[in-house]
Formats: C-alpha cells, structure tokens, sequence
C-alpha cells in the first residue's frame, strides 16, 4: 500500500472556503451560536462545534466541570495536603479544546501588550509565563464563561476591571 498524499491544492481551498461560508451562515441562525459569538475569541466555527458537540450544559455542576471535560484544567498530583499541578489533562472532546486554545491565542494576539490592563489577572501572567501556558489559562476561563452564558441565557459580558479606592 502506498502513502496517500494530501497536498493542499486550489480544489481543496474552494472546498474549505464553501465549508466555511456554509458554518458561518448556520452560526448565523441559531439563538445559542449568536450568543456565543459575543465572545472575544469565540468565531462561528467554534460557536457551532460547542453547540453540536458539547452535551448539554445542565449535566455540569459548574464551569469548571465544564472545563475539566474539554481538558483544559490541570493533572493533579497531589498528596499529604501538598497540592502538585501538571499538565493539562487532554481529556474529552478535543476539537473544543483545540479551537478554544486557538481562540484565546488570537485573542492575546490582537490584544496585544498594550492594551492589558496592568492590574489585570492576564497581565500579571503575561508577565511570569509562557504564552502558551498563558492562552491555555484563558482558554479554560473561555470554557467557564461559555458555560455561564449558555446556563444563563445571557449574552458576553465584558468583566469590569475592580478600581482601587
């Protein structure tokens, strides 16, 4: 048997362009795939694979059930009360996870440094971490703020920053 070749060709573009326009007008009709656009970070591709392949979000306790589906929290090591963090888990549905990830990388892409608020949670670990490690982080907060939206009926809600008295 011989290997297949999968070279990228002007037929396979049309192919992905006619695929993509077709998710983005089915992004475009559904109530939960409109909310969830609302989101930085959260386009139609990601807004219908959420809505196709996620269970129902009743079935999680909280967001971070959620997140722990999707594999976006950390492995734990922990024994004796001394708490050990790993990697992330890699568990479930990893599509989600993977255009979550490059969601959150684009989002700290077009942010840029400048616009971060210094006293933010993201600045300070812009500051210490990797950026992978970082967009990992905000990916997995995406996770819990998609599974408030979609818990609550509400629309993206852009948190307020909290000002010193």
């Amino acid at each position: 048997m011989g290997v297949r070749s999968y070279a990228f060709s002007a037929k396979n573009s049309g192919w992905i362009d006619t695929k993509t326009a077709k998710i983005k007008e089915l992004a475009a009709t559904t109530p939960i795939s409109k909310r969830l656009q609302t989101m930085p970070g959260v386009g139609p591709l990601v807004a219908m694979a959420v809505e196709t392949f996620a269970p129902e979000m009743a079935t999680f306790n909280n967001g971070r059930d959620f997140a722990a589906w999707l594999g976006l929290v950390p492995r734990q090591f922990s024994s004796g009360g001394k708490e050990r963090l790993g990697r992330i888990t890699k568990a479930g549905q990893s599509d989600i996870r993977q255009m979550l990830i490059i969601g959150a990388m684009s989002r700290l892409n077009w942010m840029g440094r400048k616009s971060i608020p210094e006293s933010s949670w993201l600045a300070r670990m812009m500051a210490r971490k990797p950026r992978m490690l970082v967009a990992i982080a905000l990916a997995n907060k995406m996770a819990r703020q998609i599974w408030a939206m979609l818990t609550k009926n509400e629309d993206y809600r852009n948190p307020t920053p909290v000002m010193a008295a």
